[in-house]
């Protein structure tokens, strides 16, 4: 494989993460350095990890991971996306709302990165080394989601009182997104 196919497929993977960070900047009350960084160590980790984990498993999984894996990431990002609407019309206090929680970042990461793990599985059928690859997804999705969360903050800032619900919309949709291109199920009904 050779470093331009590395780099199309870091940067495929990292879509769905640099849509998220940018939600993610767009509903936060406090983004900085600090706060982008930490929101794409998360994805860089996750994009960077998952396809290794993938090519261990091999083939023996490869038939359950291409069967479940765009309803995984549809049921974990389509619960984070009407979490963020209904957290927005619950919260009426600026202090308790658009803050950065682990728990969800940790789910987001997972379901953003489930698409590379099913990569990894595909990579364990070529003689290729892992690792220099898996480095390059992390470093390339780590540097899109950090510009992702700055952008974000841009955009929520025109957009601070419904930042929260565009940004579980937007979420619902990706999640719609990985369905249908894997389903063919909203395509078929219209």
């Amino acid at each position: 494989m050779n470093l331009a196919s590395i780099l199309l497929i870091a940067f495929a993977l990292s879509m769905d993460a640099f849509a998220v960070s940018v939600t993610k900047g767009m509903t936060l009350n406090k983004v900085n350095y600090s706060i982008s960084g930490k929101i794409a160590l998360f994805f860089g980790f996750f994009q960077g990890v998952m396809p290794l984990i993938g090519w261990c498993l091999g083939i023996q999984f490869e038939s359950y991971i291409k069967s479940y894996d765009h309803w995984i990431a549809f049921i974990l990002l389509g619960f984070i996306g009407l979490k963020m609407i209904f957290d927005a019309k619950d919260d009426k206090s600026e202090s308790n709302s658009f803050k950065l929680n682990n728990k969800e970042l940790f789910i987001l990461s997972i379901a953003t990165s489930i698409d590379a793990l099913a990569i990894g599985v595909s990579f364990a059928f070529l003689k290729i080394n892992i690792i220099p690859i898996c480095i390059s997804i992390a470093i390339i999705t780590f540097s899109i989601c950090f510009l992702g969360v700055l952008i974000g903050k841009k955009i929520g800032s025109l957009f601070r009182t419904s930042a929260q619900i565009l940004g579980g919309i937007i979420l619902i949709l990706i999640g719609l997104n990985i369905l249908n291109d894997h389903t063919g199920i909203i395509s078929n009904i219209l």
